[in-house]
């Protein structure tokens, strides 16, 4: 699902450098090699955007974007209390589709993602490659132990505004998501902004949980200007949809969950796998030919859903509503937020699941 703008932070795997693994889970140091030398091209390759909008060469579409993609920043920082920094001040055309293609592994029976661990990051539920064939020649690796993998672009990542040095570090603007439309822009960049404002190391459903809950309220102010109401209808149709997939998913998750924590045989539990999948394509595509009118965004999703899919979803959108439960006790103030969410992420993560309880 690109369209989530999932944050990959793989490239924060940079400040480890050579570093030796600490762990018996920790990859390799060719690993943490691509992933310096990519983001290092990919930086590279940027420009700050007013050396963009000063060329005449640039075609006035994508001037066009880019001035949004500014005003967007700096209500980032105005309104939401997001860093002001270098990211997202510059831009890059990459020449392909995705900034990283991240590779996610489960059992065949269980929806618990495999993890790897990384320094920096610690251990987290995918591992991001910048190029698609050394992604799915991983994957092919991970065939012989019998998981259910998935293989899918990712259009913008963060390094949580860690990495030393000069501005041309900071994370840029891309090709691969500039031409979002305009509320689909905002949420990823507010998404990402807020993995520089609090992260928890190992802690993937905490972080991206947090950055969701503040690209959903970002967005709602953003689009609730005047100026912003024809973007406010565009972005309200797509949000409809995803609320449709949300629900059509969960609903389905929870029916795979208790069908592998049952007492049914392995036998069993595949049989119902794969009827689970069926009826879910079923369903989608009864939804798809009636209130989408016909709507095809999701059709890759749906078509390759198995369980490490299903643990991704998980992954990114389970604490949102305990996030925007604490905005609201916050008094909807983003200094005392911020200041609430990283004291969270100091904690021990039991406490911090219990802290974000109900």
């Amino acid at each position: 699902m690109a369209s989530l703008g999932l944050g990959g932070l793989l490239a924060t795997t940079l400040l480890a450098g050579a570093t030796i693994c600490f762990t018996s889970g920790c990859s390799t140091i060719g690993y943490y090699a691509q992933s310096a030398t990519g983001h290092l091209n990919l930086v590279q390759a940027a420009r700050p955007v007013p050396q963009w909008l000063a060329d005449p060469a640039t075609p006035p579409a994508l001037k066009a974007r880019l001035e949004l993609s500014q005003r967007i920043r700096d209500f980032a920082v105005a309104e939401l209390g997001e860093p002001d920094n270098a990211s997202y001040r510059r831009y890059a055309d990459l020449k392909r589709s995705a900034a990283v293609w991240n590779v996610v592994a489960a059992p065949e029976l269980s929806l618990e993602l495999k993890t790897w661990c990384f320094a920096v990051v610690g251990c987290v539920g995918y591992r991001g490659y910048y190029d698609r064939a050394d992604a799915e020649a991983f994957a092919a690796g991970l065939a012989s132990e019998k998981l259910d993998l998935s293989v899918y672009p990712v259009p913008a990542y963060s390094t949580l505004g860690k990495l030393p040095g000069a501005d041309w570090l900071a994370d840029p603007l891309l090709n691969t998501f500039i031409d979002y439309p305009e509320g689909e822009l905002a949420r990823l960049i507010f998404h990402e902004l807020a993995h520089q404002v609090a992260f928890a190391a190992g802690d993937t459903l905490f972080n991206e949980s947090f950055a969701s809950a503040v690209e959903k309220i970002g967005v709602e102010r953003w689009l609730g200007r005047p100026e912003n109401a024809p973007a406010r209808l565009a972005y309200e149709r797509a949000g409809a949809r995803r609320d449709d997939f949300r629900e059509l998913t969960d609903r389905y998750r929870g029916e795979f969950v208790a069908l592998y924590r049952s007492d049914a045989s392995e036998a069993a539990k595949r049989e119902g796998k794969a009827a689970l999948l069926a009826r879910l394509r079923a369903d989608y595509a009864a939804l798809k030919a009636g209130r989408w009118g016909g709507y095809a965004g999701y059709d890759r999703w749906f078509a390759e859903a198995n369980n490490a899919s299903f643990g991704v979803l998980a992954s990114y959108t389970a604490l949102v509503p305990a996030f925007e439960r604490l905005f609201e006790r916050e008094g909807r103030d983003f200094a005392r937020f911020y200041a609430e969410v990283r004291r969270l992420a100091a904690l021990p993560p039991a406490e911090r699941r219990a802290a974000l309880a109900p």
